[in-house]
Formats: C-alpha cells, structure tokens, sequence
C-alpha cells in the first residue's frame, strides 16, 4: 500500500504521539520506529517535519484517507502501544482520538484491554 507524503506526514505525527504519549520513549518502541522508516521510506528529517505539522491538519489528512489506509494506521498505533508491553492509559487516549477523528470503530483498541 503506497501513502501520499502528507498521508506519510500524518502518519508519523500520530506514531510519534503515541509514542510521546506517556513522557517516555523506550528501547522497544523506538525498534519498531525504525522498522516502520523502513516500512514507510521516511528518515529521521522526516519525523521532525511530521512534529511540526499542526495536529488538526494531520486529523484532517487522516480523515480523508480511504478505509484500508485507515485500518493500517489503526493497527500501527495499537503496535506502537504495546511496544513497549504496557498498554498506558494516555496510550490509549491518544489512540481513540486519532481513531475518533478518521471516523473508524475503536474495537483495534478493546481488543487490546481484554
């Protein structure tokens, strides 16, 4: 699946803030960071462009996108989540928002407290 760079961009911006989410970066979720560089054809720059785009734009990006792309970046956010193999509240919440705003169902995240 091929992702336009504002789509990439958007994308970025809501790993990181996963991420970012509970004030710290562990060794786990940083991996799956550089494998989702890989992934995605995108370096380090490129998640510092992804920090300064506004987040309502990145949502409004989101929101725009086709389902399928949209379940992939659901699934890379419960990834990104559990990297670390605690699921954090603030996880959680960040989670539902990016879901909330792209108007996709948040079972990806019920699945994950059960």
């Amino acid at each position: 699946m091929t992702f336009t760079r504002e789509e990439k961009l958007a994308l970025v911006k809501m790993v990181d803030y996963v991420i970012l989410a509970d004030s710290k970066v562990d060794p786990a979720e940083m991996r799956l960071l550089t494998e989702l560089m890989q992934r995605f054809d995108f370096n380090t720059f490129f998640i510092g462009q992804a920090r300064d785009l506004n987040k309502e734009e990145a949502y409004r990006v989101l929101g725009n996108m086709p389902l399928d792309k949209k379940q992939v970046l659901a699934q890379l956010l419960d990834q990104v989540a559990i990297a670390d193999g605690y699921l954090h509240e603030k996880e959680i919440i960040k989670i539902m928002e990016a879901l909330d705003h792209m108007g996709i169902e948040r079972s990806t995240i019920k699945d994950n407290l059960s």
